[in-house]
């Protein structure tokens, strides 16, 4: 175990005592005292291959050796230009533009920019504010945390944070009410999760809500900007988590899973109509970053792509989500636990107290869940705050897609023992 001040790191936590992984296979992780530790998230979500696919840095190697990094700004390459071609392949017809960048965060703030400066190129630069969703989440940079509803995240830097409309998590009414109150003339995009990631503890909308989505945007002249950084690239069981309900939007971003955790990318996919406004005016899109398009992320991003289809990895992802999603019932009979919802390899489970209520966040059940799961060796992830913004404890369950049935019995088994103990540790403490 590791934990600050140990070393020169600079932990995320630094309360907390990290395990040494030395080596990940499949859906395991072993740390440098040989335990084994079950990866019931994909670390964030991202682990979509299983770890330790010699394929993936087989090909991140093979480009390294021939090109690892050049300035998309001046140049182009083989390698983004593949990576380009096969995520727009698997996109809806008309999203065919791909921006690839380094991480969820400056994908969302890429995202959110191009509708901004799309209305501006297209003459209507009173068009400024975005619509989103509470609860969400979309990313830790500043105008990401600004369309995000995690108040224990953006307390610390008000003042910093462009003001958005927020409306109630898929309440299309809500939407429209904002929409009409706003005005036409001054929102630039709305932007949603299309199945909710873990502020929301995989909140599905109700049948009918994308499509009142999209034709309320389309009649306000509003971008709808989809953020599937958590729930695309297969996580739900479709390749996008929008595909079920036949709603295309203007711009959709990928990330976490994209490249399956063997290096760091996201993208930005855009329509071309809304590209084209930006070539026939100022030229481009005005969001830098220096590791966009990057040769070695980009070779790991078409790699992936080709391993999910080779081995039929996303239907097996909705196969499997059954499963998961069958055997999770079970914990619904504890009786600390709230709603199990989701779909796919993606599931929230809550955590509530004998009154069937949000716990005290003084109590800090869903940290003490996960070191109880962890203690147990199960990693899972977790949340708070998706009830008000602050009260709320939950842990999320999304497991690598090439998981078993045998695994997920496993998974099942050790979240309800922590269940157990840290409700149990809770009466202690009371």
């Amino acid at each position: 175990m590791t934990r600050f001040p140990d070393g020169s790191v600079f932990f995320r936590k630094l309360r907390w005592e990290y395990p040494r992984i030395v080596r990940g296979e499949g859906c395991w992780l072993s740390d440098d005292a040989g335990r084994k530790y079950l990866d019931a998230c994909g670390g964030a979500f991202v682990s979509n291959l299983g770890h330790g696919v010699a394929e993936i840095g087989d090909a991140m190697a093979a480009q390294a050796r021939k090109l690892a990094y050049v300035s998309g700004m001046t140049l182009t390459h083989e390698a983004v230009e593949e990576f380009a071609t096969q995520l727009a392949a698997r996109c809806a017809p008309g999203l065919e533009k791909v921006y690839p960048l380094s991480s969820g965060s400056d994908a969302i703030e890429a995202a959110l920019k191009l509708a901004r400066q799309y209305w501006a190129e297209v003459g209507r630069p009173r068009k400024t504010r975005v619509i989103a969703l509470s609860p969400s989440y979309h990313g830790n940079t500043l105008l990401a945390l600004s369309a995000s509803a995690r108040e224990h995240y953006r307390r610390a830097f008000e003042g910093w944070l462009v003001d958005m409309i927020r409306v109630p998590a898929y309440d299309a009414a809500a939407l429209e009410r904002a929409i009409h109150e706003a005005g036409d003339d001054s929102v630039a995009a709305f932007i949603a999760e299309p199945v909710g990631g873990s502020s929301t503890g995989g909140l599905v909308a109700p049948d009918g809500y994308w499509n009142t989505v999209r034709s309320a945007c389309d009649q306000a002249g509003i971008l709808f900007v989809a953020d599937e950084i958590l729930c695309g690239a297969g996580r739900t069981g479709t390749w996008s988590a929008l595909e079920p309900y036949r709603v295309t939007p203007d711009i959709q971003v990928f990330g976490k899973g994209i490249a399956a955790g063997f290096a760091p990318l996201a993208a930005v996919v855009a329509s071309t109509r809304v590209v084209d406004a930006l070539s026939r005016g100022s030229g481009g899109l005005n969001h830098a970053q220096t590791f966009s398009h990057h040769a070695v992320s980009c070779a790991a991003g078409t790699a992936t792509m080709r391993y999910l289809d080779k081995h039929k990895l996303v239907a097996r992802c909705a196969d499997m989500g059954r499963v998961l999603h069958g055997k999770l019932a079970a914990l619904k009979q504890l009786p600390n636990v709230g709603f199990v919802r989701g779909r796919g390899l993606l599931a929230g489970i809550e955590l509530v107290d004998d009154a069937g209520a949000p716990f005290s966040r003084e109590l800090h059940v869903a940290e003490s869940l996960t070191r109880a799961a962890l203690d147990a060796g199960l990693v899972v992830w977790p949340n708070t705050g998706h009830v008000d913004g602050t009260l709320g404890d939950l842990v999320m369950v999304a497991p690598p897609y090439v998981v078993n049935a045998a695994e997920i019995d496993e998974i099942v088994t050790r979240l309800g023992a922590a269940i157990a103990s840290t409700v149990k540790q809770l009466t202690v403490r009371a």
